[in-house]
């Protein structure tokens, strides 16, 4: 009580000096003054940043309106707040509050629904509910779930014990949840022990960005009931999909999967245990992952122990780029099992499919394969029962040269994404790729609180616990992913560090560059999609090689930066016209990669330009909210 006594009084205390105290203010063209302002508070993270600023660069230098606009929003009593509840450790109980303050991103903590629907329901314009025991025991009807969560932000969506025990009863899923952005959506226990009826999914979740969707326990012990999914999470972006122990101990149920993942960037599905022990399981993959860009599928315990199963495979992974595909322990121990792959992993770019303990001890089996990819591993594979028909076996020096010469085109490879050096001239047209920044919109915490979390893979259940995350939610694997990205060992030749404030990327970029810096992006995202004239061009240095600090978005609560100096670039700035009236529209920042050695050779700029590593130069623009810290070259 007496500790909360004083933190009142402190904060009371610097909110009656706030009322006189001078702050910093903005300057003009684009550029952030130094001076304070009459009025304004002293103490707000932002009038802190600036005065660091001065110190570590020097007041006579610009400082960028674009990334003092990312600094903590939070007033000098909110941050002096929150920074004593971070080094109490009890940010955790004050979530709600500390995210709105600091504008992070957070999910909403979703309590048990405890509505009643009898009968057909019919859920239109919904988002962000818990669905809990909802329709148990239910006989007939139909549910229908139509434009649930479309283009929300941040949507958390929850069915557990959904349709458990129902009899004949059917739920449809069309058009849940399009163009949603970092979508999280889980289904634990749904359908489990249902009799009959069937559940779709038809066009769910197109044209997302980052999902991350579950299904857990999904109809398991189901008896007759159908599962479709249809056109299941086409056009997305980057995000996972998790099966785990679908259908398990299911009698006679049919899993339909078409056109799931289509045209998909890096998307990611797991399944575990799916179709476990069941009896006269029909499953469905048609067209599962066409035409995507590095699809990456794995079959963990699928189908073991079952009996009289049928799993057909068509136009699996067909016409993707690269890819990786793993099946362990498919179909293992199973009885009359049949699995047919027809045209499968025929991606014009070598992937990779893995095969260990494929049918292994399985009786009566039939499986083939028909027109398959290559680059293939089979380990304790079943010696009888397979049949390889029309399999191709190309060498990746005929895919490589295939690639090269334009004969297979990578419609992943965004035009303009990457260019050479020598398109960099006054007159030249080209196209300017997206480079508006997908992710939400957050801000930085100041040092002062960040120093005070935890940010190790060592402390992840403490940063999990802080930010309320669930296993295996979108919240959870955000915090992983960042974290491994973070302390993985830099490249070759390659300086690196994460920043999760603005003073940290100041002092980065100062150990690397020196005191006298200035940071640059691109003005805006107007061209982006179009064909853009160069204008006029100046290059950094003098157009010679030099440094640079680039930083790049991670998706975390809070921004945090990956922000790294590999050698030998150049970096040029340059009007951006358009081509037909020649007025200026942009004003752009590129960075040209002098040495490319290094590069895997399946990149993306080798792809678009041809060639190889070490062999040319590689350039591309500073996209929206990206940045590059370089010399003052005035």
């Amino acid at each position: 009580m007496r500790r909360q006594h004083q933190l009142l009084s402190h904060l009371f205390l610097i909110f009656l000096f706030s009322a006189s105290s001078p702050n910093v203010a903005l300057g003009g063209a684009g550029e952030e003054s130094s001076k304070p302002a009459a009025g304004e508070n002293p103490f707000t993270p932002k009038a802190s940043l600036l005065r660091y600023w001065n110190k570590q660069i020097g007041g006579d230098l610009a400082k960028s309106t674009f990334l003092l606009s990312k600094a903590s929003p939070m007033s000098a009593v909110e941050s002096a707040t929150f920074t004593k509840l971070a080094a109490q450790n009890a940010l955790s109980d004050n979530l709600p509050a500390f995210c709105k303050s600091a504008n992070l991103l957070c999910f909403p903590d979703l309590g048990q629904s405890l509505e009643k629907h009898k009968g057909n329901s019919n859920f239109a314009v919904y988002l962000n509910k818990n669905f809990t025991n909802y329709g148990t025991d239910g006989l007939g009807g139909t549910n229908s779930f139509d434009k649930y969560s479309e283009g929300d932000n941040l949507p958390v969506d929850t069915f557990r014990r959904y349709s458990r025990d129902s009899v004949g009863n059917d739920d449809k899923f069309n058009n849940y949840g399009p163009g949603g952005n970092v979508v999280d959506q889980s289904f634990t226990g749904y359908g489990a022990g249902a009799n009959g009826g069937s559940g779709e999914f038809k066009k769910y979740n197109e044209e997302v960005n980052v999902p991350n969707l579950r299904f857990n326990s999904y109809s398991d012990d189901g008896n007759g009931r159908g599962q479709s999914f249809k056109s299941y999470t086409n056009e997305t972006n980057a995000g996972d999909e998790s099966f785990s122990s679908y259908g398990k101990n299911g009698n006679g149920s049919p899993n339909e999967f078409i056109s799931y993942g289509s045209s998909s960037n890096v998307i990611g599905s797991t399944f575990s245990g799916y179709g476990e022990s069941g009896n006269a399981a029909n499953d469905t993959f048609k067209s599962y992952g066409f035409d995507g860009n590095v699809p990456e599928n794995n079959f963990k315990n699928y189908g073991e122990g079952g009996n009289a199963g049928t799993e057909t495979f068509a136009s699996y992974r067909d016409q993707s780029n690269v890819g990786d595909d793993s099946f362990k322990s498919y179909a293992k121990n199973s009885n009359a099992a049949e699995v047919n792959f027809a045209n499968y992993g025929k991606s014009f770019n070598e992937g990779t499919d893995k095969f260990s303990g494929y049918g292994e001890g399985a009786t009566n089996h039939k499986i083939g394969f028909k027109i398959y990819g290559v680059n293939n591993t089979f380990k304790d594979y079943a010696k009888k029962g397979v049949s390889f028909a029309k399999y191709t076996n190309k060498s990746s020096e005929t895919m490589a040269s295939m690639a090269v010469s334009g004969s297979s085109v990578n419609r992943w490879v965004e035009p303009g994404k990457f260019f050479r050096e020598s398109m960099l001239k006054k007159g030249t047209v080209m196209p300017m790729p997206d480079i508006r920044d997908k992710m939400p919109e957050r801000s930085f915490l100041p040092r002062t609180i960040s120093s005070k979390l935890p940010f190790s893979t060592s402390k992840l259940e403490e940063m999990k616990k802080t930010f309320h995350a669930a296993e295996n939610s979108s919240m959870d694997k955000m915090l992983r992913e960042a974290l491994e990205d973070c302390e993985r060992a830099p490249s070759k030749g390659e300086t690196k560090r994460c920043v999760p404030s603005i003073e940290d990327m100041i002092d980065f970029a100062t150990t690397v560059l020196g005191r006298n810096i200035v940071v640059r992006t691109t003005e805006s995202v107007k061209g982006s999609k179009q064909d853009v004239m160069i204008g006029s061009v100046k290059g950094i240095n003098g157009g010679k090689v030099t440094k640079s600090v680039s930083c790049h978005q991670s998706l975390f609560p809070y921004l945090l930066y990956y922000c790294h100096s590999v050698p030998k670039v150049r970096v040029y700035e340059a009007d951006l016209l358009d081509p037909k009236s020649k007025a200026k529209i942009n004003h752009g920042i590129a960075i040209c990669h002098v040495d490319t050695s290094d590069w895997s050779a399946g990149h993306g700029a080798f792809m678009a330009l041809g060639s190889g590593p070490g062999r040319i130069e590689v350039c591309h623009w500073i996209f929206e909210n990206d940045m590059t810290w370089t010399i003052a070259d005035y």
